[in-house]
């Protein structure tokens, strides 16, 4: 399946500590390559439990601008997933109304974003207004202009009356303008997403692991105690 865009996943405890210890992740990705991720950057469900990401990156455009770096990665996932099956048309449409701001705060937004793109109208390569005013009405005959006007009608004008009247707006790609307001919410959080979907999980430690592991933390609290102690004992001289 096609990378459609990836995250630089950290370890938060080892950041906390001062190392920056973490990989690039993938996406669409699975539960077997974000176990073997998070145990190499020592995210082990046991000394080290939280992540954050540092970086987004991806061919998706502007999808980077409206992720956090505390992101879900089964959420993360599922979105990918949901986007590996869009058409080139499909994606261009969903990057213009990122670009537009529209139904884009958050992850979930955009999930639902990703099943009511029927919603929106985009017009390819329509990057200014007077190429909107000839689509509308040369095209789409959106207005009655007999052809001895046309060629003293101010397109310019018409397009940016219809920008404005229907609050559309020119992305990097295209024209994009909402047409309907049937959006339906049909993803309402974790508890949503497909099972094939999940792919969050601890690394599973053998039971030499676990002990290494519970052995650091507890020789780990042990300095930090007796670190406390010579502190206090230094106060009170």
């Amino acid at each position: 399946m096609a990378t459609l865009f990836e995250a630089y996943v950290t370890n938060a405890g080892k950041y906390s500590e001062g190392q920056l210890v973490g990989e690039t992740l993938k996406f669409p990705t699975t539960a077997q390559e974000v176990e073997a991720l998070l145990k190499r950057i020592g995210v082990d469900g046991v000394r080290y439990q939280e992540i954050f990401i540092t970086s987004f990156d991806g061919d998706v455009l502007g999808l980077y601008d409206h992720l956090s770096e505390y992101e879900n990665l089964d959420e993360l996932n599922h979105l990918a997933c949901l986007l590996s099956e869009f058409t080139s048309s499909e994606l261009e449409t969903l990057e213009a109304v990122l670009d537009s701001g529209d139904h884009c705060s958050s992850v979930r937004d955009i999930i639902n974003l990703t099943q009511n793109l029927d919603c929106y109208g985009f017009y390819p390569g329509v990057s200014d207004e007077e190429t909107l005013g000839r689509i509308y009405v040369d095209d789409l005959e959106m207005l009655d202009v007999p052809d001895q006007v046309k060629p003293y009608f101010d397109y310019e004008a018409y397009g940016r009356d219809a920008c404005i009247h229907e609050n559309g707006h020119f992305a990097p790609g295209g024209y994009v303008v909402k047409e309907s307001d049937h959006f339906v919410e049909v993803y309402h959080g974790l508890q949503d997403i497909p099972k094939e979907h999940k792919v969050f999980s601890f690394p599973k430690l053998s039971i030499r692991e676990q002990m290494a592991a519970y052995q650091e933390i507890i020789d780990g609290s042990s300095l930090e105690g007796y670190r406390q102690m010579q502190k206090k004992d230094r106060g009170d001289r």
